[in-house]
């Protein structure tokens, strides 16, 4: 297992995805390890190294007894940093992770490439937050548990995903309860608002439209008005959105990310040779087949494929609230529904050629058709489906 030593603290870390993408930091919320980010590190790693940190006081990190501070949090962040071999990162941090993000940004911004502040605030109730380590003190996190995991998940989710609830409920029990208090005693104690305009990096903020916890007014709003040139967007989910709503969470991070690292390149292809849609594009059909479709454009039809390399491949394909993997099997499902089977053929090729889905996830979504849009639909995309995967041997 992977420790960083930070100030007398072994810091658990581990890395997803392969080494030579741009890294990206995930931190967690107060009460949840790294597994917090389960759900949304595959979504992200075909873009980025993700770089997951058990925080000071939680998982599998050491748990000092006494108060911590955010810049305290912060230094344990660059001591894996460090371990890890990287001089600079995206800092992507839920709640408590945010304002850890918050705190390295606006004193080490040379670490610092871009930042994402979800459901986090510069400044909390300080009163309330005394008020719950004491309870935690005297009668251990049981006592605030099911009032956290009200805040965390919404109603809705609570109901749909009780198993979710409870893995992240027994996590919460079995962290130690110093560690839970001293990370509390950091938010308790910071005082972030007089640090934000010292950030310098481009940064997204996410809210939860269903979030008690740091909705946008009185939180989010400061950071969006404090920090130079901030960003924000709502995710549909309560507190902890990488759980609750993770294809959107990954798909605000990564096209939030893709113009930041990326951003000239994409602008001068939107202008010239539509370059944003033809990044998607490439990745769900292929080299190969796109290649093929640009070297056939003609005087007439040029414009036309600008059009659906802009808005088919770049509006749709790239907004946040689906990943790739669905939408390729919503348009197989679409197509056979609709008899459009020269699209459906160039779909189950590049679907299965990308491995953008299974040959079992393809059969389950023509056994839906058959159901939903009639036999005669199914038979047919059964058997075109068959000759494609013939084809591919």
């Amino acid at each position: 297992m992977p420790f960083a030593v930070s100030q007398g603290a072994r810091i658990y870390w581990r890395t997803d995805g392969a080494a030579d993408k741009p890294l990206l930091v995930l931190l967690n919320s107060i009460g949840c390890d790294l597994s917090l980010h389960d759900p949304v590190t595959p979504l992200l790693t075909p873009d980025f190294r993700v770089l997951r940190i058990d925080t000071r006081g939680h998982g599998a990190s050491d748990a000092p007894s006494g108060d911590y501070s955010l810049d305290l949090l912060a230094d344990d962040v660059l001591a894996v940093m460090d371990a890890a071999g990287a001089a600079k990162a995206t800092i992507c941090g839920t709640s408590l992770g945010g304002m850890i993000a918050m705190a390295l940004a606006s004193r080490a911004p040379d670490r610092v490439e871009a930042l994402v502040l979800a459901c986090t605030s510069p400044a909390m109730d300080s009163s309330s937050w005394e008020q719950r380590l004491a309870v935690i003190r005297a009668e251990g996190l049981s006592a605030i548990v099911e009032a956290v995991m009200s805040r965390f998940f919404s109603d809705d989710f609570r109901a749909l995903h009780p198993e979710v609830v409870e893995t992240v409920r027994a996590g919460m029990l079995a962290q130690n309860p110093d560690g839970y208090c001293g990370c509390g005693a950091a938010i308790r104690d910071m005082a972030l608002l007089d640090r934000l305009p010292k950030i310098a990096a481009p940064t997204l903020v996410l809210t939860g439209s269903k979030d008690v916890a740091t909705p946008f007014e009185g939180h989010a709003d400061r950071i969006v008005a404090a920090v130079p040139g901030a960003r924000h967007a709502v995710i549909e989910a309560a507190h902890l959105p990488s759980l609750e709503a993770p294809a959107a969470f990954a798909g605000a991070v990564r096209g939030f990310l893709a113009e930041v690292l990326h951003g000239a390149a994409v602008s001068d292809a939107k202008a010239v040779l539509f370059e944003a849609g033809l990044v998607t594009r490439r990745r769900v059909l292929g080299d190969a087949w796109v290649d093929k479709s640009l070297a056939k454009r003609t005087a007439f039809t040029a414009d036309y494929q600008a059009m659906i390399t802009r808005y088919a491949w770049n509006e749709i394909w790239g907004r946040p609230g689906l990943d790739h993997r669905t939408r390729r099997l919503l348009v197989l499902a679409i197509c056979a529904s609709l008899a459009r089977w020269e699209e459906f053929r160039l779909h189950v090729r590049a679907g299965l050629e990308q491995g953008g889905f299974t040959q079992d996830e393809l059969k389950e979504v023509l056994m839906q058709i058959a159901i939903y849009a009639g036999v005669p639909a199914a038979n047919t995309a059964f058997t075109e489906a068959a000759d494609v995967m013939s084809e591919l041997g």
